[in-house]
Formats: structure tokens, sequence, C-alpha cells
């Protein structure tokens, strides 16, 4: 990385707590930037004097970094659309996918949902808001704390929560009836930040390995040998990020090939390889892809 930035002004980066947090703490150290957290602490180790790194909960990242106390951080655009916060996105890491949904108990129709003022529990408050207002629902919002899902039908009649599978939903007697924002991960920054020619840099330079680590993951190399007399033949149907890497075996009687394809692109790719003549065919994984 560039020295651009002054070790004594170091990129302030908020780490998610919570199941977020394994997912970021692992693309960092894939990076190359392991990270040390002690128990109980909220302040890693990353391991470079040029980040400053603090664990909040997902809920505070978004609007700390348009307060300016922060350069970048990681959240769900699930917290970024609740609290209205004004930052910018770099990257959506795709991490952790769900689904922030309104669902009932099993018995209710529609015709129970509109003959009364309903109580909605929910932690997404303003998201839940805008969407009974748009549906026409009389209600009321109950602010949770986690746990959402134990309130109906003692507590309440509908809650506006987040889903993964589903599965959570259903072992409570619950159905969903609609969808108000499919969420993940994203990679965000301040306003002021990304101003800052220093730490715009940085920030870039963080995304692009990110993406060589998220692009790594989805490859694998294939390397082979090909016979001189298959050769031409297979060349041109060999599947590659751009073409094939080729050298001549010794002794002149083939080649050795590398290609990087999807990873769930191998078993089909496999067979087709052996088709056109190639030979001992060794898979592995990659680290890094930087295109």
């Amino acid at each position: 990385m560039s020295d651009t930035l002054n070790i004594a002004t170091p990129l302030r980066v908020l780490i998610p707590k919570g199941r977020i947090f394994d997912s970021v703490a692992r693309l960092f150290a894939e990076a190359g930037f392991p990270i040390a957290l002690a128990d109980r602490t909220y302040r890693p180790v990353i391991g470079v004097d040029w980040l400053d790194a603090k664990i909040m909960k997902p809920q505070n990242v978004a609007e700390l970094l348009e307060l300016g106390s922060h350069d970048a951080g990681f959240t769900g655009v699930d917290w970024i659309r609740e609290s209205g916060a004004d930052v910018e996105e770099i990257m959506d890491m795709g991490f952790d996918p769900v689904r922030i949904v309104a669902a009932v108990p099993r018995s209710f129709d529609e015709a129970v949902l509109r003959s009364k003022k309903l109580v909605v529990a929910t932690e997404y408050v303003n998201l839940a808001g805008e969407w009974l207002k748009s549906s026409g629902y009389r209600y009321r919002v109950l602010r949770t704390y986690g746990a959402t899902e134990v309130f109906p039908p003692d507590d309440a009649d509908m809650i506006i929560d987040n889903t993964s599978s589903g599965q959570t939903l259903r072992d409570n007697g619950l159905k969903i009836i609609d969808t108000l924002l499919e969420s993940s991960t994203r990679f965000v920054a301040s306003h002021a930040a990304m101003a800052d020619t220093a730490k715009r840099n940085r920030i870039e330079e963080l995304a692009m390995l990110f993406r060589a680590v998220l692009d790594g993951r989805e490859r694998v190399m294939l390397e082979m040998n090909i016979p001189k007399d298959c050769f031409e033949a297979a060349a041109g149907r060999l599947p590659a990020m751009r073409s094939p890497t080729v050298a001549p075996l010794y002794g002149g009687e083939g080649y050795a090939v590398k290609i990087a394809v999807k990873k769930h692109e191998v078993p089909d790719i496999i067979p087709r390889l052996k088709k056109l003549g190639a030979l001992d065919i060794v898979e592995y994984d990659l680290r890094k892809v930087v295109p």
C-alpha cells in the first residue's frame, strides 16, 4: 500500500459486532490484515499503524460515519436505511444476506389485519412506519431490542424483522406477508473521508484487496498438461479469465496450461478438459484475484 496517509492520522474503521464480525474479520485476515481482539474489549489490533479499528453495533455504524467520528465501516443496508444516515457506499460485500419482512400469526388474514389498530413489534421503527403507512394499516409501533419473533400473538399482532431463511419465524407460528427490503453487508465511508485524498486512497486500496479476496473465493486454478497433437484443437476451447497461461513442457512433447475458473464450473469443466486431451489436471484454491 502507498504511504499517502500519515500514521499520526490513521484511517478510523468501524467493525460490526455480532454475526457480521466473523465475516469481516475473516475478510481482513485474507486481505493480509489479521485482527486480534481480546475478550471484553472493543479496540481490536489489526497490525498496521495506519488502521485504527473499533467494534460497534451495526445499528450505529452509519450514523457515526455521518457524524464524522470515523472514516469507514461495515454495516447492513437495512441499518443505513433505518437510520437515514448519509454515507457513501464503497462496495456490497454480500455477507449475511437477509430480508426485512412483515410477519403475522398463521391464523391472521387480511381481514383481521384491517379490522383493528395493530401493535407492530420491531427494531426497524422507521422502516416499519414507512411501510405500514404506505400499506394503509392502523398501527402502533412497539420498539424491540432483540427476540422480536416472540412477541406475537400475546404482545403484538405483527412483527417487522430480518430473516435469512424464515425458519425462526415458522418455528414461532408466523408467516411472512411482505418483504420490505433485501439487505447485505456493505463497506461504507463518510463523505468527509472520501473528500480527503489520502484517506480516499486508503479506502479504495482496501476495497481493491477485499474484491480480490472475494473474487479469489469464487475461483480455483486448474493446471494441466496438454499433448502437442491435442493442443491446437483444445486451446481455443479453454475457459479462462482472459486467456490461458501456456508454457512448453520440457522435451517439447506438449504444453503446461493454467486457467482460473469459477468453482461452480469445475464439475463441468474437468470432464470437458479430459475429452480435449488434457492430462495430469490439478485443482487448487486461489487467495486473491486482481483483474
